[in-house]
């Protein structure tokens, strides 16, 4: 938004003729969402406790859970006000995947507030039934994919790039669709499952979209995606924009969320904000990086999918509880060191994803 008004001010003072700079608008987003995640946490952390929407623990969790009963969830509506109102005022409004990648963060964002809501203010302990969250997700997700592939020409956009290799890029025609589902999907729930620790899951979140951002930022320059033999996304540097502003929301968030956390993001937010990172790995066509770099996300939904499978088969557990996490715990790890560590792994799945941007 305000790159429109800066076009029209630069006629009277060459200055503002800076914020056409992607890079510029980059930084000022982080700092915008930063600043507005300080600016009104602690108020919605006043205001959620007055209304008294509280988190509820698992019974069957470990026992040093029980003293975060009653802290204030749904604190990612604080998170995606930040990542909306920064993107909005600092990026090209004319750029499709812009909207895209707002339209997947609201509507995914719409399904954790209605779980939040009633679980934290129904007191129903299920919340949305998940037949119907994954429903409801599956829309949300074939909207974008459908819309990702009308816009697409047959080309670049509909290739699955294998990294390591230049030269390989495997066509996928309608089965884009399929792969965009998946992903979104599978990333909104992944990152959900790894949201049990506090700041366990909005430090990944930050890393991996930061990370996402400067591929967006490279694919959607001429001169960088050609060196480094990646996609070419033309208007894929605009995708930088919301990136930075995740990045700057989530760090404002942790402030608050990190041990021991005054408030929780909730389904609001680990639902919208994972799927808002798959979509951006679609749009700059980057999709088994972005699973690289997910490593955590990915081992966390493998270790509940083994556990149940086991479980019903044969009746026994792999770990002492899922996700992983909490598996841990139970081994006698403190929360603290559980978190730090696997940021610490996610730091290193982050290094080897970018690293295969130039070993090609």
């Amino acid at each position: 938004m305000l790159i429109w008004l800066a076009d029209y001010l630069s006629h009277f003072f060459s200055g503002f003729s800076v914020l056409n700079y992607i890079t510029v608008r980059i930084a000022m987003a982080v700092l915008t969402a930063l600043g507005i995640s300080f600016l009104l946490g602690p108020k919605m952390i006043r205001h959620l406790t007055s209304l008294q929407i509280g988190q509820s623990v698992r019974s069957d969790g470990p026992s040093t859970h029980l003293i975060k009963t009653g802290t204030p969830t749904m604190g990612g509506v604080l998170i995606l006000l930040s990542i909306f109102t920064s993107t909005l005022l600092w990026s090209d409004l004319t750029n499709q995947y812009v909207w895209i990648i707002l339209l997947v963060t609201l509507l995914f964002g719409v399904i954790g507030w209605v779980d939040d809501y009633r679980k934290v203010v129904k007191k129903d302990s299920k919340g949305i039934a998940a037949k119907w969250k994954y429903f409801w997700q599956s829309i949300a997700a074939l909207i974008a994919a459908v819309v990702l592939y009308s816009i697409g020409s047959v080309g670049i956009e509909n290739e699955l790039i294998v990294p390591f290799f230049k030269d390989i890029a495997l066509p996928l025609g309608i089965f884009y669709i399929v792969l965009t589902y998946f992903v979104i999907v599978g990333s909104s729930n992944a990152v959900n499952l790894t949201d049990g620790l506090d700041g366990l899951a909005i430090m990944p979140i930050v890393l991996i979209g930061s990370a996402l951002g400067l591929v967006g930022y490279l694919a959607g320059h001429t001169e960088f995606s050609e060196y480094l033999h990646i996609p070419y996304v033309i208007g894929a540097g605009e995708v930088g924009i919301f990136c930075a502003a995740l990045a700057g929301a989530g760090l404002g968030f942790l402030w608050f969320n990190t041990y021991p956390a005054q408030i929780f993001m909730g389904d609001v937010g680990s639902l919208s904000l994972g799927a808002a990172l798959g979509v951006i790995a679609v749009i700059i066509r980057h999709e088994i990086v972005f699973f690289i770099m997910s490593g955590v996300f990915v081992a966390e939904a493998i270790s509940v999918m083994a556990q149940v499978t086991y479980f019903k088969l044969t009746g026994r557990r792999i770990f002492l509880m899922a996700p992983i996490h909490h598996h841990f715990e139970l081994k006698g790890w403190p929360e603290p060191r559980v978190i730090v560590r696997f940021w610490i792994i996610t730091v290193m799945f982050v290094l080897l994803g970018l690293v295969t941007l130039k070993l090609r």
